[in-house]
């Protein structure tokens, strides 16, 4: 087998479906339930109170970025599916100029008039909307939505975000719980950012400071809320 055959390229672009739903999901799961666990601590709760707010933040998240997931890429998937059927009736109709336009696609690319034509031609004859699909809208089967995906990969990541600060409520000190939590989440959010740059091929350390820079901004905000509504209700 020569060198060439054996050479295979693997592209991050292929895992962004459902990458950019996993790290959306455990960054949400870890971030929302910290916060809520985080502010109501601060406001001099009981451990079962605390426990029971994360228990609810976990569930009730999990089936939120389910659904938003899987209705905001639904919405993308019905997009893609009317302009599809438009320039399915449009190769229908107008053959010729639809071929024009690919030869146009393909000669701002930097390919000359007769060759442009010439594959033009090729692709209108292999497989006219997948051509137009790729080249004139811009979709592929890497990037098509996938709304069933988006929305498992959400809330199976999701939970496995909120269960690393609910895990600790049982078995922290009262008065270590807020900090304990806010540790052990950044861990985890740090540990989520080196995960996401690794598999979509980014560079490490900015995917690091993001997440736990967000992080720790939403449990300090939550924290001084619950300080003060503690301090005012008590």
């Amino acid at each position: 087998m020569s060198r060439l055959h054996a050479h295979r390229e693997r592209h991050a672009t292929a895992r962004i479906g459902w990458l950019r739903a996993a790290v959306l999901g455990a960054n949400d799961g870890i971030v929302s339930t910290a916060s809520l666990i985080v502010g109501v601590a601060a406001s001099d709760a009981g451990r079962t109170s605390v426990l029971v707010a994360g228990v609810a933040a976990l569930f009730a998240g999990a089936m939120s970025m389910a659904a938003g997931e899987y209705v905001s890429v639904s919405s993308q998937s019905d997009t893609e599916s009317a302009d599809l059927a438009r320039e399915m009736a449009e190769l229908e109709h107008q053959p010729e100029f639809e071929r024009e336009e690919l030869t146009r696609i393909y000669e701002a690319r930097g390919v000359d008039r007769k060759t442009a034509q010439a594959v033009a031609d090729q692709m209108m004859a292999h497989d006219a909307l997948a051509a137009h699909a790729r080249d004139e809208l811009g979709l592929s089967d890497i990037t098509t939505a996938r709304p069933l995906q988006a929305a498992a990969t959400s809330a199976l990541t999701f939970t496995a975000g909120a269960a690393a600060p609910l895990a600790v409520v049982p078995f922290a000190s009262t008065s270590m719980l807020v900090p304990s939590v806010a540790i052990v989440s950044l861990f985890c959010l740090a540990a989520l950012g080196t995960i996401g740059a690794r598999v979509g091929g980014a560079p490490l350390v900015p995917s690091i400071l993001r997440v736990t820079f967000w992080g720790a901004l939403a449990m300090a905000v939550t924290a001084g809320i619950g300080r003060i509504f503690g301090t005012a209700v008590g």
